[in-house]
C-alpha cells in the first residue's frame, strides 16, 4: 500500500486515477470540517460527481442514539454540503432509511443532523414513504451473484436514486456479519426495502451486486469515512468507541473499505465482499495497488476485535450455525416480529442503559463531544 503525502496546495486532481486512490488524514475538532474538505478534493470528489446532476447524501444512521463510531458525524455530513456547494453541486438531498432496529427520525435528532440540514437548507426524502419515492423493478445490466435467488419475483429500487449521484457517509467500524463495514455496506439499507434482511445468509454476495447495481443506476459515487471515534467489537451498535482522529476519502467504494479494514488490523482480501467485488472489477481491493495520499498508514493497526453480543450470537445460529434450516420459518413469516422485539428491546432498553451509556458520557466529555454538543 504505498503512500504519498500531499499539501492543500498541490495540485492533486489527474495525479492518480480515481479508482485505487484513497486519502486519510489526521484531523481535530477545530479543523475537521476543512480537513474534510481537503480530503475530498485530494480524491477527486469533482471529477466523480456529475455536477449536472443531484447528489444524494446518504448517511449512516446505524443506531438511532448517538452513539460515537456507529453513525455518521454531523461535521462528516456539513464537511459534504458545505464542499458540495464550494465546487458548484447544486440541489443536494439527504436520504434516510429506517432498519427493523431503528428510527430514522430519532437518529436525525439524537445525532444532532436536523441543525446542518436547516443551516444548508437539504432536503430530507425517505425511502419508506410512498409520497418521497416509489419501489420499481430493475433489471441488472451485469449478472448478479444472489439477489435474483433472494427475490425471485424482482429486485425492487427507489426511483429517486435513478441518475443521481451519491455522496455515501460511513465510518470506520467492525461488524458482526461482515467484520467491517463501511462504504459498500452503507447502500444497504437505502437500495433495498425492508425485507433486505433475506439476504443476511448471502451477506457478501449482496454488498457486491449493490455495489454492481450503484454503478450502473448512479452518475457518480463518492464517499467520505469517519473516524475521529472508530467502533471496535460486535457492530454496528454494540462496539467500544476508540477515538483515533482520523477521516478517510475516495471514489472507490470498495479501496476505502479495503484501507479502513486494514487499519483496524485485517486482511482486506480475506474479507468476501471486498474480495469479490475485487475479482469483478468493481474496485481495487488489493492494498498493494491502492495509493494512499496524506498520511503513511503502511504500519497502522488498530487490532479491533469483532467477537458477539447476544443478538448477533442468536442471529448466528439461524443464518449460518445449525439451525440454518430454519431460517424461512422464522425470518420469512411474521414469526420475525419477535425476534425484531428482541433485538430493538437488547439494544435499546438493555445494552444502552447497562454498557452504552457508560460510553457516551466519556465521549461527551472529550474534545470531540464538545464538538458534538455545538450542532
Amino acid at each position: 500500500m504505498a503512500a504519498r503525502v500531499l499539501t492543500q496546495e498541490q495540485n492533486v486532481p489527474g495525479l492518480v486515477p480515481l479508482k485505487g486512490r484513497v486519502v486519510v488524514l489526521k484531523t481535530r475538532p477545530e479543523t475537521v470540517v476543512e480537513d474534510y474538505i481537503r480530503a475530498q478534493e485530494m480524491a477527486g470528489m469533482a471529477q466523480a460527481l456529475d455536477p449536472s446532476q443531484p447528489v444524494i447524501l446518504k448517511d449512516n444512521i446505524s443506531w438511532h442514539f448517538g452513539y460515537p463510531g456507529a453513525n455518521t458525524t454531523p461535521w462528516q455530513l456539513e464537511a459534504a454540503a458545505l464542499g458540495l456547494k464550494r465546487s458548484g453541486f447544486h440541489d443536494p438531498v439527504v436520504v434516510q432509511n429506517k432498519t427493523v432496529v431503528t428510527n430514522a427520525y430519532k437518529g436525525e435528532r439524537l445525532n444532532r443532523f436536523v441543525g446542518v440540514f436547516k443551516k444548508y437548507d437539504l432536503p430530507v426524502k425517505y425511502n419508506f414513504l410512498p409520497q418521497d419515492m416509489k419501489w420499481v423493478r430493475y433489471e441488472p445490466k451485469g449478472e448478479t451473484l444472489v439477489l435474483h435467488k433472494i427475490y425471485p419475483e424482482g429486485i425492487y429500487l427507489p426511483d429517486f436514486f435513478f441518475g443521481k449521484n451519491v455522496f455515501h457517509l460511513p465510518t470506520v467500524k467492525t461488524h458482526i456479519y461482515t467484520t467491517t463495514t463501511g462504504a459498500m455496506k452503507n447502500a444497504f439499507g437505502g437500495l433495498l426495502n425492508t425485507r433486505r434482511h433475506y439476504t443476511h445468509s448471502v451477506i457478501h454476495a449482496t454488498l457486491v451486486d449493490l455495489l454492481m447495481i450503484q454503478q450502473e443506476i448512479h452518475s457518480g459515487i463518492f464517499v467520505t469515512m469517519d473516524g475521529t471515534h472508530c467502533g471496535s467489537g460486535p457492530g454496528p451498535r454494540t462496539m467500544v468507541p476508540v477515538e483515533k482522529d482520523i477521516i478517510l476519502a475516495s471514489a472507490d467504494s470498495v479501496a476505502i473499505d479495503a484501507v479502513a479494514a486494514k487499519i483496524m488490523g485485517f486482511d482486506p482480501l480475506s474479507l468476501p465482499y471486498i474480495r469479490l467485488a475485487h475479482e469483478k472489477g468493481l474496485g481495487v481491493g488489493d492494498v498493494r495497488d491502492i495509493e494512499v495520499l496524506g498520511e503513511d498508514v503502511s504500519g497502522w493497526n488498530f487490532n479491533f476485535p469483532v467477537g458477539d453480543n447476544l443478538a448477533s450470537t442468536a442471529g448466528d445460529a439461524f443464518w449460518f450455525g445449525p439451525l440454518k434450516h430454519l431460517q424461512h420459518l422464522m425470518f420469512h413469516t411474521p414469526l420475525v416480529y419477535f425476534f425484531i422485539w428482541a433485538s430493538y428491546f437488547y439494544h435499546d432498553y438493555f445494552w444502552y442503559p447497562f454498557k452504552g451509556q457508560k460510553y457516551v458520557n466519556q465521549f461527551l466529555e472529550s474534545k470531540w463531544g464538545k464538538l458534538f454538543q455545538q450542532y
